[in-house]
């Protein structure tokens, strides 16, 4: 009797069904099959929850899952068959477990053929895992313990676009040019509060968003952002860079929009772009602003705010210096746009 009311909530999905791809028969097969300790919703028939369930291993997934929680368990072992029913993965939570390099054994998520969004946040991870699956497309490891980058554990990685590295122990020797190539097509990376002394190697001319908070950077190659045409987001808080540290054009890209140098070590403000929108300096150790200096172009060349080659400057942020109002008129004169200052 038991099968009747999950016969009935499988023909009244069917319309849901034919939106997800998914045939009548692959979701009674799916709900039939669904692990004792999880959650397999008539509403959703592709996903499986089984997080915050006390597990210690991964139970038995039916094969047609394309979505998997199994964050916030006591999970400690992979192993290399942990998956085997469940090749049609394509989104894995297991963030908040106590997975170890150890405890994955090979060839455990690399015999995800499908998967393309990894998550495995606050684990007890010491490398980036390895072999990944092939057709990653983001790959979430921070506040793990990595303080290694294992050389060829990107090759053909071209589909990565995001890769999430937050509240590690990297330090210079682990990202480099040779640990970080494969990453052909990333477009966003997250190496904030790490231990880092100089900005990462290797970066592919692709990115656009580079989080690099928290570090201990001291100076940024004069040359560093020319190889990268469509950086848009650039963060550096929280670091010790001074003036001698930031080269006088280094940020002289057109495609920047929002740049962050809170709590460092400037005296000046560094010049920037027409094409910047957001500027954060808050907490350094500047004294004065001097519009004139910092206005990318000549004074009273961008008389009309509707000119597309006047400067985009909306937000200002100089809290935490030591700059007293007024502001001074000649920053207005030059950033027309400016809409909020903050001293």
């Amino acid at each position: 009797m038991e099968t009747l009311p999950l016969l009935l909530s499988v023909l009244l999905l069917a319309g849901m069904a034919s939106s997800q791809e998914m045939p009548h028969e692959h979701i009674l097969a799916q709900l039939q099959a669904c692990p004792k300790e999880c959650r397999c919703p008539p509403s959703f028939p592709n996903a499986v929850y089984c997080d915050n369930r006390s597990l210690k291993r991964v139970p038995v997934i039916p094969p047609y899952t394309w979505y998997l929680y199994l964050q916030s368990n006591g999970i400690e072992v992979l192993p290399e068959d942990a998956f085997r029913n469940a090749t049609q993965l394509k989104w894995l939570n297991l963030n908040r477990n106590k997975l170890t390099n150890e405890g994955i054994q090979e060839g455990a998520l690399r015999a995800l053929p499908n998967l393309v969004h990894l998550y495995m946040e606050d684990n007890q991870l010491t490398s980036v895992p390895s072999p990944l699956p092939p057709k990653l497309e983001q790959l979430r490891l921070s506040r793990n313990r990595i303080s290694k980058i294992p050389v060829g554990v990107f090759a053909d990685m071209d589909s990565l676009t995001l890769l999430d590295l937050q509240g590690n122990k990297l330090q210079d020797d682990a990202v480099t040019e040779v640990s970080l190539k494969g990453l052909s097509n990333l477009v966003q990376i997250n190496l904030a509060k790490n231990q880092l002394g100089n900005m990462p190697l290797g970066l592919p001319p692709t990115m656009t968003q580079i989080y690099l908070d928290s570090n201990n950077i001291q100076k940024i190659p004069a040359e560093y952002f020319k190889g990268m045409p469509k950086l848009t987001f650039l963060r550096l808080n929280n670091n010790k860079l001074d003036n001698g540290g930031v080269p006088k054009n280094v940020f002289n890209i057109s495609s920047i929009m929002d740049l962050q140098l809170s709590y460092n070590e400037l005296t000046e403000i560094p010049q920037i772009p027409a094409s910047l929108e957001q500027l954060h300096l808050d907490h350094n150790k500047i004294k004065s602003v001097n519009g004139s200096d910092i206005c990318p172009g000549p004074a009273g060349a961008f008389d009309d705010y509707h000119d597309e080659k006047s400067p985009r400057l909306r937000y200002l942020r100089l809290d935490g210096n030591e700059i007293k109002p007024p502001i001074p008129q000649d920053l207005m004169f030059c950033f027309r746009r400016l809409s909020a200052v903050v001293i």
